[in-house]
């Protein structure tokens, strides 16, 4: 690993560890709240049902919350980031203005610094080009 991976990304390692900690938690208290119910029914807890209730519990919480918060979040992130119809309206004018100053000021050689900064940040017609694409291949 790179130096500084951890650093880079602790971000996401916080997030690994909030939901590892909250599964064994949640996992765990299953147990006993499952050996209680048992109990109180005259009955010996059994490993096999409580996998399967738990694994039931957890898939429900995973689909209502989980699942649905992630597409919200991740999944709007990543079309903003590649560059949907919905994010590209308020960088279009400001790309448009910022050309229209540079052109004002470098005249003749406005045309040549644009392309050499959309190249150098990977952009295309005021967009970031979709992530791993690089300037070769571009119109």
């Amino acid at each position: 690993m790179k130096p500084g991976f951890f650093k880079k990304y602790a971000y996401a390692w916080i997030t690994v560890g909030f939901f590892l900690i909250s599964i064994i938690l949640h996992w765990l208290f299953g147990w006993y709240a499952f050996v209680d119910e048992a109990a109180q029914h005259g009955e010996a807890p059994e490993l096999s049902a409580y996998l399967v209730e738990m694994g039931r519990d957890t898939f429900e919480n995973w689909q209502s919350e989980f699942l649905q918060l992630l597409w919200q979040v991740v999944g709007l992130a990543y079309f903003l980031y590649v560059g949907s119809p919905a994010s590209k309206e308020n960088d279009d004018r400001l790309e448009a203005k910022v050309d229209k100053l540079i052109e004002l000021q470098a005249g003749q050689g406005a045309k040549a610094i644009i392309e050499d900064i959309d190249d150098r940040y990977l952009r295309h017609h005021g967009h970031a080009a979709p992530h791993g694409h690089t300037s070769e291949g571009r119109e």
